[in-house]
């Protein structure tokens, strides 16, 4: 169960419950004196980081599904839901490993959704906050998580409908170039991140600290090329830098026979992210506050039930070609499992097929990362979910200084995460496929893997059941109500 307090959900609650509060309490106070106090902008905060955290339809980065999670995920090589030949599962995940998506895609239309529902949420915090003239890193927390969401709008959708302040209708939202709104982002987070502040844990467990800022800030960078035209390698390396002068660390790797996985490094995606190496994550508490559904939608019914004591799904599955790239010395192979399973089940890596017929029943090595944590249900479990993690901020330095032509200053930081691993160092200075290798290997499921494969030049290319694509599909379409709705917008490329 958790065993941290937070006050950021306790101010989400304070705030879920306003309506069963006296109105004749608000009388007494004017907004502005209201959200100037330190409980007051924590409400205002809470309400986008509920947004963050999500749950079903659609809604969160990552936690429930048909949201942005499966459709930064699924359009991968690393996982997928295929339509099961018993009848289970809509074709949209399919859809996505085939690159097959259309403009009324649901998954591509609910995180449209989630993304505007978002930055709306997060307009109202800046405006509430800066009109009350309150703490000035709380309206720099708005601000920057504004621009993440921003980050991943153009991520996902190129060019997009931008507004800073909500009194503007749909029809009248001007659409900005994908550059434009990427310098608006970078603008936004180098002014307000050094205002946040530099607490890690406790109340700010689960929030943009300065260290979570910065490893945002690095990653607009790391994709700077994609989204301006213009790389930012040593921008995105000095930001790199800055989240390592918060005193981060690997979390040890070393093998624990009371880990269900074997080893400590499985502790990262449990009940609560450790904080030696978590730089930002999802706070998670199902039924209260989202919910993880990676454990239970994975695995079989029998299988979950042998394990957890409720019914699995028997969803995602990952291909053979994508588990055999892991040494079978990486302690991070041992987060797939196939063959013979408690409960019965015996899961074969081979898949025959993904939509027509579809898989059967047991096809498919299943992925155990987010191994359930209590309370959990048939719904889901309750791991916090890391968005960032110094892995990750080790592998991207790696790959700056790769990509700066200084691939010798590169290694060690590569080897760092490999040895944590079980491996050894690499034998010579890295390439650009041993970076992008490593990733893979490192931070599978965590929600990286798409924008690596467009970053590596990988993304296009055909694999397992996906053909060759054209350069289109490195962005989805804008949804076709979004459209009806604001005749000013202008169909991707590709998507007319």
């Amino acid at each position: 169960m958790k065993k941290i307090s937070i006050l950021l959900v306790s101010a989400f609650l304070l705030f879920q419950s306003c309506t069963k509060v006296d109105e004749n309490i608000y009388d007494k106070y004017a907004a502005t004196d209201f959200y100037s106090s330190p409980t007051g902008s924590d409400v205002a905060l809470a309400g986008v980081y509920a947004q963050v955290a999500g749950n079903w339809g659609g809604v969160g980065y990552a936690g429930a599904d048909n949201g942005w999670y499966d459709l930064n995920c699924m359009s991968s090589d690393e996982q997928v839901v295929p339509h099961r030949n018993t009848g289970d599962w809509q074709l949209d995940f399919a859809q996505l490993y085939k690159h097959e998506w259309l403009p009324t895609h649901s998954i591509v239309g609910n995180t449209w959704n989630w993304l505007y529902k978002s930055i709306f949420t997060a307009n109202l915090a800046v405006e509430q906050l800066t009109n009350a003239n309150a703490e000035p890193s709380k309206i720099a927390e708005a601000k920057v998580l504004r621009a993440f969401f921003y980050y991943l709008l153009i991520d996902d959708y190129g060019s997009v409908p931008f507004y800073t302040e909500n009194n503007i209708t749909i029809e009248n939202l001007p659409q900005k170039s994908r550059k434009e709104v990427f310098d608006f982002v970078v603008r936004e987070l180098t002014e307000n991140v050094v205002k946040l502040s530099a607490t890690k844990g406790g109340q700010y467990y689960g929030r943009f600290n300065k260290w979570a800022g910065y490893a945002l800030l690095a990653k607009v960078y790391l994709n700077a090329e994609v989204f301006s035209g213009t790389p930012m390698w040593n921008e995105c390396l000095a930001a790199c830098n800055k989240v390592s002068e918060g005193g981060f660390s690997l979390h040890p790797g070393a093998a624990n026979a009371s880990s269900p996985l074997g080893y400590q490094y499985f502790e990262l995606f449990g009940d609560v992210s450790p904080a030696d190496e978590t730089i930002l994550s999802i706070y998670t508490r199902v039924d209260i506050v989202g919910r993880n559904i990676y454990g239970v939608r994975n695995l079989l019914g029998p299988h979950a039930n042998a394990l957890f004591g409720v019914s699995g799904w028997n969803g995602t599955v990952t291909h053979r070609n994508y588990i055999e790239k892991f040494d079978n010395n990486d302690i991070r192979k041992k987060q797939f499992v196939w063959g013979q399973q408690p409960g019965g089940v015996n899961y074969s890596l081979d898949i025959a097929s993904l939509d027509n017929p579809g898989a059967d029943r047991e096809a498919g090595a299943r992925n155990m990362k987010f191994y359930m944590a209590a309370p959990l249900n048939g719904g889901g479990a309750s791991n916090d979910f890391p968005i960032y993690r110094y892995a990750d901020i080790l592998l991207m330095k790696a790959e700056c200084n790769v990509r700066l032509g200084n691939a010798a200053a590169a290694k060690p930081f590569i080897d760092q995460v490999r040895i944590r691993a079980g491996l050894a160092g690499l034998a010579a200075s890295p390439t650009l496929d041993d970076v992008y290798n490593e990733r893979g290997f490192e931070l599978t499921f965590e929600g990286h893997r798409r924008q690596d494969m467009i970053r590596f030049d990988k993304f296009l290319l055909a694999h397992d059941f996906t053909p060759a694509t054209a350069a289109f599909r490195k962005i989805y379409p804008i949804p076709t109500f979004a459209l009806n709705a604001n005749k000013n917008l202008k169909q991707n490329p590709g998507y007319q």
